[in-house]
């Protein structure tokens, strides 16, 4: 197992049922979004994938316990179609991005704990949040500012981005195993991009803003909860 992969235990994997529902909790109080997002989205059902994911395709099987559909899933990369929509073509081309890893909607958090509709675009020089919406770019983040991904060691849907330079995001996708997978590949050559596994972690939600996510698997599923700190 590569050492930058790091988990505060090791998960045995048994191939568990997928949970019926992944419950949330916003422990903090209400204020302006990031980026403008205020518009509140509190439930989205997420949906395990049926499609099927090769060991060699995940770099951290063995750490965490995953949803059996995650196991053997092939990997299409772009969900979207990118050459079919002008908008996120334009938003390509101003910024010189060609080459697209990997494409699809994302639910995005604010620093308020809103969740926020979001394309997810991750070509082999940034990572771009996209407003599906108004069809405007939010944020581009280059990919050697991500220092490391947060992720717990349950079969729920969230993962953070770590960026020091700037602030962090926290999503969550059904496809999180491959965007993480995808991320890691497309940094190798240039640094090793640190995964780390645990049910609680804290992530700069804004600039002056720390929360901390936390765990847990209840019957049914998993229950997250995030606090500001």
């Amino acid at each position: 197992m590569d050492s930058r992969y790091k988990s505060e235990r090791r998960v045995q994997i048994d191939e568990p049922q997928p949970p019926k529902s992944d419950a949330f909790e916003e422990d903090s109080p209400g204020s302006r979004g990031i980026d403008g997002d205020d518009d509140e989205e509190r439930s989205m059902r997420f949906k395990p994938s049926s499609n099927n994911v090769t060991e060699d395709q995940e770099p951290f099987m063995g750490f965490k316990v995953r949803r059996k559909a995650s196991f053997h899933r092939d990997y299409k990369g772009d969900y979207l179609d990118v050459p079919s929509h002008p908008f996120l073509m334009k938003i390509l081309q101003k910024q010189g991005d060609k080459q697209v890893l990997f494409a699809d909607k994302v639910l995005k958090f604010t620093g308020s704990g809103k969740m926020k509709r979001r394309i997810l675009l991750i070509t082999d020089f940034a990572l771009y949040i996209v407003d599906p919406e108004t069809d405007a770019l939010k944020r581009r983040i280059a990919l050697a500012a991500v220092e490391k991904m947060c992720l717990s060691e349950l079969s729920d849907n969230f993962f953070a981005v770590i960026v020091p330079t700037e602030y962090d995001l926290l999503m969550a996708s059904t496809r999180k195993t491959e965007i993480v997978t995808v991320l890691v590949e497309a940094t190798k050559s240039d640094y090793e991009l640190e995964v780390n596994f645990s049910n609680r972690f804290e992530y700069n939600a804004a600039a002056e803003l720390v929360k901390e996510v936390q765990f847990e698997e209840v019957e049914g599923g998993v229950k997250t909860k995030i606090t500001r700190k």
